[in-house]
């Protein structure tokens, strides 16, 4: 049996390409994911054990330039530390955002991971964190060093001027040196500025003053040792470890960051793998059915109907096995070209092997096996079913009434369930998330039951205009997608799928991109908004400077501060009283906002209510800093979201704060947006890089953009199941020629020409395509529906929208699906010879 098994896989070549490809596809997703995640993980924890290789403790604080309380480490203290036993070295360490203009005035790396750093030269005038690959480290307040890939990107030399940006003015600096380092934030696409450690100090904390120190041991001196000889020394509030347990922790971190990105990427394999069942199905049905005088032969003369089920589980096997080798192959590859693609983005990855584990090994080839065998086994059951003398008498045996009957109670009892189950989900709101989970796969799975009933009277529907736009052919393939229910079912179950998904991506990403648009739109008059790239507080400077630039009509902050009423916090936002309502559509329920000028508050409606507050009240109040007052309220508004709940006028927020966190600055200009208007507020604001303008399409993108770039990958994931799924199509049609050859002879002889055969094929492929296609789009926008409901609560002004174009599209798309996958199938029925094929039995 096992060398009939491999005789009719090598006989078969052209038919078992197809279940290759669709388990290859999928292997090639399942270890490529798991080798990309292995080897991302192992570069980035060699990579934060390698930070820490000179490190024996490390000592952290929560000191703050903006908070005087919380003390960093002093240079006496760090002398104390240097002075323990066993100490080898102990570099002090201040950091926070510095980012660097390109010669274009642009910035340099994503705000975020732009850093800037002390250089600490130990005794031999050398920091050993840092190697210098070019010039020296800064000595001076105006000399600085930058890393390799900034000064690459910059198209920086030693010598050169540089604009840096802090949180304050932009100020030009003497490159001194370059610098190669294994810091995170460099390796994310950011960059590192380095400055002479008293300039640091001045920047980013106070004179005199460290946030970290890094200890260094002398030969073996014990890390746990010094630990617990450094700890008495630390003020309040400072946490020292060892450099292994920083080096674990961050390890672990690394681990749970990359998890959810496998988990991601593994659904989506997945999905393809599912959709492959359906395929690989399809193909050994078609083996059988090509197979079945010679399966009776072999039950004839004594094979049992147990070998003859194994010999078609082991065919199977094999070709598991070989599609799991080239799929395992390509998901090397696929591993590899998923690293070069985010060192394309800016993400720069440490240097590293490909890592290919057991664990992605086993997957791979259980997974591509597994998959295989399991699809094979309801045709090689029902080829082990078929008696000897029935099946030497018919090509393929048909299903039963009552098999037929019993499938189809079980597909309605399940879709009903399913949809029960999606409905009340969505009347459950937030909590009825995994309610419509559950839903969904009962109702995807009853439907994949139900398709071959459903196909009958929804392809009745369209025969007749098949009939007049295309004659005789168009009557043959309406009449031959419905010919046999279940193959064709199985074959549109695979497009049903993939656009069941594609479909609720769309409906709910519109929905959700249309709903955070209008909130944009609705609540904002401003021209522009100004921010710091890093997301950090804007400067007073930068405030003061946009107050006097030319053009301007009103300029608010939005300044945010906690203030305590009775016992609970409630943030607040300063603005600029007058100003404010021109900038955001705030609506007010009661009073009014031109009250701010007068020194009063406004409450948003659902905060007002919470504490009983109306216009008029007067409310205790205490400040950050302690000081107590009274305030009154002089208007309640709608909520915006792009206001905190209490509204208070800036100059009286400002006495009782050291720093302002002014997070935005909203303004209006003369003339609305215009690109003058843009480079007056570039100029007033000194040319900094590190400021953000954005426009109100900018703020949309912002808002909306996400959706749209998410939208986007998962289509470009989902396409895989969806390729798979013009292969299953090829199948049908394939093995529809096959079971037809003496029919297709017949209409060739009494006058069906070869370019009307052709027309037939091709035809029956777009009916099966799009009657996929529309059950996928119907239960992918009822899914877009109830996931919708969940979030409506959360986003104000949530409305469904049907994206029409996007699901004509689908549409149009699936069409041509069925077009390209009837090529070879419709070339081979137009090839066949007219007198062989009706000798055909």
């Amino acid at each position: 049996m096992f060398r009939t098994a491999l005789r009719n896989v090598l006989a078969h070549k052209a038919r078992l390409l197809m279940t290759v490809l669709a388990v290859m596809l999928g292997v090639a997703f399942v270890s490529g994911t798991l080798v990309f995640t292995d080897t991302l993980g192992n570069a980035f924890r060699n990579q934060s054990a390698k930070s820490y290789d000179n490190v024996a403790v490390a000592v952290t604080t929560r000191a703050d330039q903006r908070d005087a309380k919380t003390p960093g480490i002093t240079a006496a203290t760090l002398k104390k530390i240097q002075g323990l036993d066993g100490v080898d070295s102990a570099t002090g360490r201040v950091s926070g955002f510095a980012g660097v203009a390109d010669p274009d005035g642009k910035l340099i790396g994503n705000g975020w991971s732009n850093t800037g750093g002390n250089y600490s030269p130990g005794s031999n005038g050398k920091d050993s964190a840092y190697t210098l690959v070019d010039g020296k480290g800064p000595d001076a307040a105006d000399r600085i060093a930058l890393d390799q890939e900034t000064a690459k990107k910059g198209e920086y030399h030693v010598g050169d001027r540089v604009r840096v940006a802090t949180n304050g003015p932009v100020k030009e600096y003497t490159l001194a040196g370059v610098f190669t380092t294994e810091d995170g934030a460099v390796n994310a696409g950011g960059s590192l500025v380095l400055f002479d450690t008293p300039v640091a100090q001045q920047l980013y904390l106070r004179s005199g003053e460290f946030r970290d120190v890094n200890i260094a041991a002398a030969a073996g001196a014990s890390a746990e040792k010094l630990l617990a000889g450094v700890e008495p020394l630390l003020p309040k509030d400072a946490e020292a470890k060892t450099g292994k347990a920083l080096a674990d922790e961050q390890a672990k971190q690394i681990e749970s960051g990359l998890s959810s990105l496998n988990t991601m990427l593994l659904a989506f394999a997945a999905i393809a793998l599912f959709v492959g069942v359906f395929l690989i199905t399809n193909t050994f049905t078609m083996l059988v059915a090509q197979r079945t005088k010679e399966l009776a032969l072999m039950r004839a003369v004594g094979a049992s109907r147990r070998q003859v089920k194994r010999s078609v589980l082991l065919e199977a096997a094999v070709v598991g096995a070989i599609a799991s080798v080239i799929g395992f192959v390509l998901g090397l590859g696929l591993a590899t070209g998923l690293r070069s693609v985010m060192s394309q983005f800016g993400g720069k990855i440490p240097a590293g092997p490909l890592i290919v584990s057991p664990t992605a090994v086993a997957a791979a080839f259980g997974v591509g096996v597994l998959i295989t065998v399991l699809a094979a086994w309801l045709p090689a059951r029902r080829a082990a079913k078929i008696p000897p003398v029935a099946a030497m008498n018919s090509v393929h045996a048909t299903a039963t009434v009552k098999s037929l009957v019993l499938r189809n109670s079980i597909g309605g009892v399940l879709t009903l369930l399913g949809a029960a189950g999606i409905v009340a989900g969505a009347a459950a709101g937030s909590d009825g998330r995994t309610l419509i989970g559950i839903g969904a796969f009962f109702a995807l799975v009853g439907v994949i039951v139900l398709i071959p009933l459903l196909s009958r009277p929804v392809i009745a529907l369209v025969r007749p205009l098949l009939k007049r736009l295309f004659g005789v052919s168009g009557k043959l393939a309406a009449q031959n997608a419905v010919r046999n229910p279940r193959r064709t079912g199985a074959t549109a179950s695979a497009l049903a799928i993939g656009l069941t998904l594609v479909t609720g991506i769309s409906v709910l990403g519109v929905t959700l991109g249309q709903a955070i648009d209008r909130m944009t739109t609705d609540n904002i008059k401003a021209d522009y908004l100004v921010s710091m790239a890093s997301g950090n507080s804007l400067d007073e400077s930068a405030l003061k400077a946009l107050e006097k630039a030319d053009g301007v009509s009103a300029v608010s902050p939005r300044q945010d501060a906690w203030m305590k009423f009775g016992n609970q916090e409630i943030g607040a936002n300063g603005v600029a009283p007058g100003d404010v309502a021109k900038l955001f559509a705030i609506k007010t329920v009661s009073g009014s906002v031109d009250s701010l000028g007068d020194g009063k508050i406004a409450v948003s409606e659902d905060t007002a209510k919470s504490h009983h507050w109306k216009t008029g009240d007067t409310v205790p109040v205490v400040y950050d800093d302690g000081k107590k007052a009274n305030l009154k309220v002089g208007a309640v508004y709608e909520d915006n979201e792009f206001l905190s709940r209490i509204l208070i006028p800036k100059n009286l927020l400002d006495p009782h704060v050291t720093h302002a966190d002014i997070l935005e600055v909203w303004l209006k200009m003369d003339g609305g947006e215009s690109a003058a208007n843009e480079k007056a507020l570039v100029k007033a604001l000194g040319d900094n890089p590190a400021i953000s303008i954005m426009d109100r399409q900018d703020i949309r993108d912002t808002f909306g953009g996400f959706i749209n770039t998410a939208l986007n990958i998962m289509y470009g994931l989902l396409a895989m199941a969806l390729i798979i799924a013009v292969l299953g199509v090829v199948n049908t049609l394939a093995m529809s020629v096959f079971e037809r050859q003496q029919e297709i002879g017949m209409l060739r002889a009494i006058g069906l020409d070869r370019r009307r055969v052709k027309r037939m094929i091709r035809l029956e492929a777009v009916v099966i395509s799009l009657f996929g296609a529309v059950i996928g789009v119907g239960l992918g926008t009822f899914l877009g529906w109830a996931i919708g409901q969940t979030l409506k609560s959360d986003i104000p002004g949530y409305a469904l929208v049907i994206p029409w174009d996007r699901i004509g599209l689908f549409l149009v798309l699936a069409a041509l699906v069925g077009v390209l996958a009837s090529l070879w199938p419709a070339r081979s029925a137009a090839k066949l010879n007219m007198l062989t094929a009706i000798k055909t039995e």
